[in-house]
């Protein structure tokens, strides 16, 4: 099995100066990594969207209603969303799951669109749990996983996960400080545009429901995370999870998809090794998400849009990263011993 070490000694024996294409061998190097080969492909791919509503809506943490949500949904299911647009650019397959929302089923709703809810929205982790443990394993173990399951059977090699639910900042930031201790300043950031009232309020919801949960998680960690995670999240941790025990490489986007990958990573550490982190977020912890991760991203475009937009944007960089590992002749193709 080919690892970083063994990419990063193939890529000084091209027919090119050593490291003259810069970060791009990083990227291939880690592509490699993540599928054990120095061939690894890029193609097919998917990226799959799951969406669900927050309680903490209610207790001020955001500029945004609900209803954004789904007018989202459609949006996305019209291909005129972002993600949309940058999947088509980028030959990336796009599935859209409701794991949660508090609309209606899409009527009517294209062929890459799953209604599957474990719940109507969480409940208002201001005030309590945002789901129980049956709806944790739901959306992680029903939703999450069977959506990695599907795309393996789709054949694919690279997988990304997005979301789209309005709030979903907030329970991002209480799992930042949950599970790799990211202090509340650097957790709590603006999120879709929040003003500093709404900042404000933000911080002490989340100070008040992480000092709730840190009390339960000695004694029973996964309580503690659903204490105060979201449905869209924990489908993506246990999609993760699973696309990495069937082999896939996995391309992270911002911070609410670190923050499900944290929880993959605490439910599986190993499942980091097939992660490759798409870009850094705007968002002020998720340069420490990637850190506990141990991810350097792709890019770092101060993007904080969401719905896997940043991971889309990561696509060409990983066919490029493909390309140069596979098809480049090497020095000693050419007879010419290495001289730098």
């Amino acid at each position: 099995m080919i690892d970083t070490t063994a990419a990063l000694a193939h890529l000084d024996a091209l027919a090119k100066p050593r490291g003259s294409l810069g970060a791009l061998e990083a990227v291939a190097a880690r592509l490699a990594a993540t599928q054990g080969t120095l061939k690894p492909q890029t193609r097919p791919r998917r990226i799959v969207l799951f969406a669900a509503d927050h309680g903490c809506v209610a207790a001020g943490v955001t500029a945004w209603p609900s209803a954004v949500t789904q007018l989202m949904l459609g949006t996305i299911a019209a291909g005129k969303a972002a993600s949309s647009v940058l999947a088509r650019t980028t030959g990336t397959d796009l599935r859209l799951v409701d794991v949660g929302t508090l609309g209606p089923k899409l009527d009517p709703a294209p062929d890459f669109y799953h209604y599957a809810p474990v719940r109507a929205g969480t409940g208002n982790l201001a005030v309590e749990p945002a789901m129980t443990a049956t709806e944790y394993n739901k959306a992680s173990d029903t939703v999450g996983e069977g959506e990695a399951h599907l795309a393996h059977l789709a054949g694919c090699r690279v997988v990304a996960a997005g979301e789209m639910g309005i709030g979903n900042t907030t329970p991002s930031s209480c799992l930042a400080m949950l599970l790799a201790n990211v202090s509340l300043e650097d957790a709590v950031g603006p999120g879709a545009g929040s003003d500093r009232a709404v900042m404000a309020r933000k911080r002490e919801v989340v100070a008040a429901a992480v000092q709730r949960a840190r009390a339960l998680f000695d004694d029973d960690p996964q309580s503690a995370i659903a204490e105060v995670a979201g449905l869209e999240i924990v489908a993506m941790a246990g999609f993760y999870e699973q696309a990495a025990n069937l082999g896939m490489t996995i391309v992270l986007d911002g911070y609410v998809s670190g923050a499900a990958a944290l929880i993959a990573q605490h439910r599986d550490p190993s499942c980091t090794s097939r992660m490759i982190a798409g870009h850094c977020s705007a968002e002020p912890g998720h340069r420490a998400v990637l850190t506990k991760l141990g991810l350097t991203p792709v890019l770092d475009w101060s993007m904080r849009l969401g719905e896997g937009t940043g991971a889309l944007l990561a696509m060409p960089m990983l066919d490029a990263a493909a390309a140069v590992l596979s098809e480049m002749a090497t020095l000693a193709d050419l007879g010419v011993g290495r001289q730098d």
